[in-house]
């Protein structure tokens, strides 16, 4: 998974694999990039609709399973929700906020020595992995306002 920090290196991404970069598409980059924290498809629809009022929830399904299989967005599950999601890379992993939601990237040090074992292991052949840790964030910990 690339790490996405503008709209640019969105463009760029989509560009380079033969997609255009059109409002719907636009209005999901601007959610996932301004949001720390995963988001429901129904949320990114609700925040896209400020700055793209048609934006429908089909077409949000559709830009968020092509920005998946692009690798610029992973799905996350967050306790008690649906599936989330959020802009990331195949090097990280996240650490959760059991209560505001927050998602921290951290990065995955072991991933050869992960595949190794499981291939001695198992005899699978890995092609990805998933790991997410939930916790409680600093700022909830510290019980700051504006978390959960």
């Amino acid at each position: 998974m690339k790490k996405i920090s503008n709209e640019d290196s969105w463009a760029g991404v989509l560009r380079d694999a033969g997609f255009r970069l059109t409002m719907p598409r636009r209005a999901v980059i601007r959610v996932l990039s301004e949001h720390r924290e995963g988001l429901a498809p129904e949320d990114i629809r609700r925040l896209g609709r400020e700055t793209h009022p048609s934006l429908g929830l089909v077409t949000v399904y559709r830009t968020l399973e092509l920005f998946e299989n692009l690798g610029i967005v992973r799905r996350i599950h967050l306790p008690g929700r649906r599936h989330c999601f959020c802009a990331g890379r195949d090097d990280t992993h996240f650490a959760v906020c059991s209560r505001c939601g927050r998602v921290t990237e951290f990065p995955c040090p072991g991933t050869p020595g992960l595949y190794g074992h499981v291939r001695t292991e198992t005899g699978y052949a890995p092609t990805g992995h998933i790991l997410e840790v939930s916790g409680v964030c600093p700022v909830c910990a510290r019980g700051r306002e504006g978390c959960g």
